[in-house]
């Protein structure tokens, strides 16, 4: 296939920009930079020049392909509910081009918006978590395959190498900037995590499979303990673990309190039949205690 895809410089975009590769696809890769267009070009891939404002310049992109896989995402949490509404926006436009085709789109949401109302890890048959501005993504994509689009879902754990690790990459920051790893209460809240690598694959697999309407979870661990997560972060950074009431979290994490205690633990095990995915990746735990904590974001 011949398959546009938006973040195709940052993280994970960029391991899924060679899973493809390596599968025999042909990909152009959506940048706003030259030096992005040069690697791309480095990559064995066509630059396609553009960005998330751009919406006619998505819409060019998809236009030339065969499928779309949209991973491009302002991850400036400070503005998060502005970067949610921005993805509505341009999966709303990249939908455009592909309505009244099978060419296949996915799209890309959290492992969380399948979290059960009774508790328990988030599944991939439930859209639960409506009211959280990161539900934009999937409520566009509904919207989008009830006028008939070949739209699926990617939901995404904390994903993570030796150098980032979704939301933990800025808690590493902050704890940095106040001289303590924090958690809230006993730190029991889960994080869902998986390699970079891993998530790439399931990435291929799902645009490959293109099925309507199916929704993946990326997750290798279904839950990490909060507290063993910030355990570890402490070590690396040889600073004092704390715990915080729920009343102190705000003012000490700032934007990330929303996320601090939250448990988003979630289930991938019909993922992992239906795609026959199976995570090879280290855990996330391990990655952390091998990360470079002497380098700065």
């Amino acid at each position: 296939m011949r398959v546009f895809l938006t973040g195709a410089t940052g993280f994970v975009g960029s391991q899924i920009l060679r899973e493809l590769l390596g599968a025999g696809h042909e990909v152009i890769g959506l940048t706003r930079s030259i030096a992005g267009a040069r690697a791309l070009t480095d990559a064995g891939a066509q630059p396609h020049v553009g960005n998330l404002e751009d919406l006619a310049s998505l819409r060019a992109g998809a236009e030339c392909a065969d499928a779309v896989i949209h991973t491009a995402f302002d991850h400036d949490f400070s503005k998060y509910a502005a970067s949610c509404a921005q993805d509505r926006h341009v999966i709303e436009a990249l939908g455009v081009v592909l309505a009244g085709s099978d060419r296949p789109l996915l799209i890309t949401s959290a492992a969380i918006m399948g979290a059960p109302d009774d508790g328990g890890p988030a599944v991939e048959q439930l859209f639960t978590v409506r009211h959280h501005p990161r539900s934009s993504s999937e409520l566009a994509g509904e919207a989008l395959l009830e006028k008939g689009v070949n739209l699926s879902v990617v939901r995404l754990p904390q994903v993570h190498d030796t150098v980032k690790q979704g939301l933990i990459t800025p808690y590493v920051a902050l704890a940095r900037e106040k001289g303590v790893a924090a958690y809230v209460g006993e730190g029991k809240n889960r994080w869902s995590a998986a390699h970079v690598l891993d998530v790439a694959r399931l990435y291929r697999l799902a645009v490959e499979r293109a099925e309507q309407g199916a929704r993946y979870h990326a997750v290798a661990e279904h839950g990490v303990a909060f507290h063993e997560i910030a355990a570890t972060v402490a070590a690396g950074l040889d600073l004092p673990l704390i715990s915080l009431s729920p009343e102190q979290a705000p003012l000490h994490f700032g934007w990330f309190a929303m996320f601090a205690a939250v448990d988003m633990s979630a289930s991938s095990a019909w993922t992992r039949v239906h795609l026959g995915w199976t995570p090879e990746g280290p855990s996330l735990i391990a990655d952390l205690e091998r990360m470079d904590y002497s380098q700065e974001d």
